[in-house]
């Protein structure tokens, strides 16, 4: 099977505090994976270092067989799409003019969308369930519409990979539900690679097959199946919390919960 992503031995940060040290593993075409960890510990930097956005300090970062700082800016946006946990937007933007970014990297200076750009930028739009706004402000659109508007705009750049930083952090539980549905049907019918940072652990289990866990150090805690990587001894390891892990009765994930500690009573 061919490789999305691979990254051999990479370490990267910033100016005397290094964030990720030593990380290598291999991310599959048509691949889902959940990227877990504590805060700081370089989710969102190792993001950066997979769509070249920030150069390793060490290592080496391919993406699909290509050494992805020697790949020009316009070609990576046509591999790899950055969904980010929110999108600031200082222009009143209609939900079809943000779709059309996603076409940018394919066009020439100065030229405008073709007949092909405009069927893509439909396609996602159906395919997200927002066509019915097209002429809606982004400004004045929930959270939940941005987030499928802005996952829109990343596929109308029809890429390989698709990577998520925390995309359902701010989303209430219904919003939450969608988005992840969404994730999942663009994998398992398109095929694209997916990449999410997640905080929650028992969201991540039921979504995602595959889980690679950072620690506080920036290196890799455990990478495997759910039931690998979400036991009791390796989570207190990294949270330096209790947990209870089970099964959930209804649907056989794993549920994550940290472990209260008890008040005494005086």
């Amino acid at each position: 099977m061919h490789h999305a992503l691979e990254l051999d031995n990479v370490s990267a940060g910033y100016p005397g505090r290094p964030v990720l040290r030593d990380l290598s593993l291999v991310i599959r075409a048509g691949e889902t994976v959940a990227l877990l960890g504590p805060n700081g510990a370089g989710k969102s930097t190792l993001l950066q270092v997979m769509t070249g956005l920030r150069r390793p300090t060490t290592g080496r970062v391919r993406l699909f067989d290509h050494d992805v700082q020697q790949l020009p800016a316009a070609e990576r946006a046509r591999l790899v799409a950055l969904v980010p946990q929110q999108m600031e937007v200082p222009m009143a933007f209609t939900v079809e003019e943000m779709v059309m970014m996603g076409r940018t990297a394919t066009l020439h200076r100065w030229q405008g969308p073709s007949d092909h750009d405009r069927q893509l930028v439909e396609q996602a739009m159906t395919y997200t369930d927002v066509r019915h706004l097209r002429d809606r402000l982004f400004t004045e659109m929930s959270g939940g519409e941005r987030q499928r508007v802005v996952i829109a705009l990343a596929l109308a750049a029809e890429p390989r990979l698709i990577l998520l930083d925390e995309p359902t952090s701010h989303l209430d539980l219904n919003h939450r539900l969608e988005v992840l549905e969404l994730i999942s049907r663009l994998n398992c019918e398109r095929g694209v690679a997916i990449v999410m940072v997640a905080h929650d652990l028992s969201m991540a289990a039921e979504f995602f097959p595959r889980l690679i866990l950072l620690d506080a150090q920036g290196r890799i805690a455990a990478d495997g199946t759910p039931a690998t990587v979400l036991t009791p001894p390796t989570l207190e390891a990294v949270y330096h919390c209790q947990v209870n892990v089970h099964a959930d009765p209804a649907c056989g994930a794993l549920r994550v919960f940290p472990q209260r500690t008890r008040c005494r009573s005086t």
